[in-house]
């Protein structure tokens, strides 16, 4: 059996997605998600707070063949677990899968995404997670998701020693930054924390939300949840638009999902003004407001 782990996120359908290169692809679900399109079977488990021990145990009661995670951070923590209990290996951050007899060969992520490895993953269970954005979900046809609850037997009580008793949730209407389709970055070269005045008028008349480079965010000009990169979130926006940011290898982990990146700098030698699709070379506060003109005009 090839296992899904599904959360509420829209990484897990991209690790469904993943998985059926391998094959007929099951799920199990500990919330409510809509897999329909994505698994032949949802094993739907009665245990929604996060426990990530307990979740582990259920997967290993699960004695599937292989069991893929997306590439996040309760993906990571529950395969970890799993690999703990079975004394398995686990192989993290994978973009490419190709199956060979009883051996995968698979293809990951290193160095935050600087380096490519490939990997020869043996024995049984055969445990991945899939790095974010490495694939586009897209359903398939025949994939009905039946249903099917699952309640585990093995759980003991030092399974629930860690587990989520409260969450804080934002405020209604927010858009979180990981699922924003236009998001404009602020970096150093923003200048201060009332620098971000026009970058949050940009994103406000597109659509979008504004997030910032881990300098940013340890200078205090942001708040953590909006930081963009390797230690942030790591968006797939369809427009990603820099402002004042240098794009050092821990940001471009982050941001490299996105569709189309336009970079806004002073610094035609910075590296994101090398990798992204379109920059525009000047001050981003003469370049900005002109935008932002142009666009209120509109």
């Amino acid at each position: 059996m090839i296992l899904v782990f599904a959360e509420d996120d829209p990484v897990a359908l991209e690790a469904l997605t993943f998985a059926r290169r391998l094959g007929d692809v099951e799920a199990v679900a500990f919330e409510d998600v809509d897999l329909v399109g994505y698994a032949t079977r949802v094993h739907r488990v009665p245990l929604e707070a996060y426990a990530p021990a307990a979740w582990a145990q259920t997967i290993v009661e699960l004695a599937a063949d292989v069991v893929v995670a997306p590439g996040t951070d309760r993906g990571h923590e529950v395969l970890a677990h799993v690999a703990a209990r079975l004394d398995a290996p686990l192989a993290a951050n994978c973009v490419d899968v190709r199956p060979d007899g009883g051996v995968l060969h698979v293809t990951r992520q290193r160095w935050g995404g600087s380096l490519l490895e490939e990997a020869r993953l043996t024995g049984t269970p055969k445990l991945l997670t899939v790095a974010p954005h490495a694939v586009a979900a897209v359903a398939a046809a025949d994939a009905p998701a039946t249903v099917r609850e699952f309640r585990p037997q093995s759980l003991a009580d030092e399974d629930f020693q860690v587990q989520v008793v409260r969450r804080e949730e934002p405020p209604a209407g927010v858009v979180q930054l990981d699922r924003a389709r236009v998001v404009v970055g602020g970096g150093r070269g923003v200048g201060s924390a009332e620098g971000f005045a026009v970058l949050d008028e940009l994103a406000e008349l597109l659509g979008g939300i504004v997030g910032g480079s881990r300098v940013v965010t340890n200078l205090g000009w942001r708040p953590h949840s909006d930081q963009v990169g390797q230690t942030g979130a790591r968006i797939a926006p369809d427009v990603y638009i820099a402002c004042g940011v240098s794009g050092a290898i821990q940001h471009w982990v982050g941001c490299k999902g996105a569709k189309r990146i336009l970079a806004i700098n002073s610094d035609r030698d910075a590296p994101l003004v090398a990798k992204a699709d379109y920059a525009v070379i000047g001050d981003l506060h003469e370049v900005v407001p002109a935008v932002v003109a142009e666009l209120r005009k509109l």
